[in-house]
């Protein structure tokens, strides 16, 4: 299945890196970037189009990114937290020439993702019929998470740290999970990234 579908991929790379000590975005692996890795990842799915939430170190990330196939915004209020550049992502898709049904959250530490993992969300959304789908791992869920357009609107307001996880639960009779059993490694420390090369 080839067809690109009207569902965004929105990538958050707006974090500081404060426990890594260095831009994480930038950490080689495989050849490329973490954040690279992502990209490719999500140009490799059935989604378009791909944004990419910038904040933090942007002018040192931004040259670092083949811009021909996805679209880099930034978050002037990075310091707030996930839930801004989270808002600043889905309120760039409103203004998007098409009509986006849905759109999957992905962070650019997680270097086990695929493109199958962010094409299963979509396959689950479309059979599911739920307007979540979250991923599981490691006996609890988050990242990647698809939401459906209707909750755009609450997505755009959120702040802080947490994400969208309270949107998460305070829906959780429209949510259907898929496993993602990797997804529990992400790179938040020196430590993460040496184990991970």
């Amino acid at each position: 299945m080839n067809q690109k579908v009207n569902i965004a991929v929105i990538i958050l790379a707006a974090g500081a890196s404060t426990r890594m000590g260095t831009a994480k975005q930038l950490l080689s692996y495989q050849g490329a970037t973490l954040l690279s890795h992502t990209i490719e990842t999500a140009i490799a799915s059935i989604c378009k189009p791909i944004i990419v939430v910038l904040g933090a170190n942007e002018d040192k990330i931004k040259g670092n990114i083949d811009r021909s196939s996805v679209t880099v915004i930034k978050n002037k209020n990075w310091s707030l937290g996930m839930g801004s550049s989270i808002g600043v992502g889905i309120k760039y898709l409103s203004h998007y020439p098409q009509t986006i049904k849905a759109a999957v959250i992905c962070v650019c530490d997680q270097p086990f993702l695929t493109a199958e993992i962010i094409n299963n969300l979509v396959f689950a959304y479309q059979t599911t019929r739920k307007p979540i789908i979250v991923c599981t791992y490691a006996n609890t869920y988050g990242v990647p998470v698809l939401f459906d357009a209707q909750f755009f609107s609450q997505l755009v307001s959120l702040n802080g740290k947490g994400g969208a996880k309270k949107i998460i639960k305070q829906y959780k009779n429209d949510v259907s999970f898929i496993p993602f059993p990797q997804g529990m490694i992400d790179i938040d420390t020196p430590e993460d990234y040496q184990q991970l090369t």
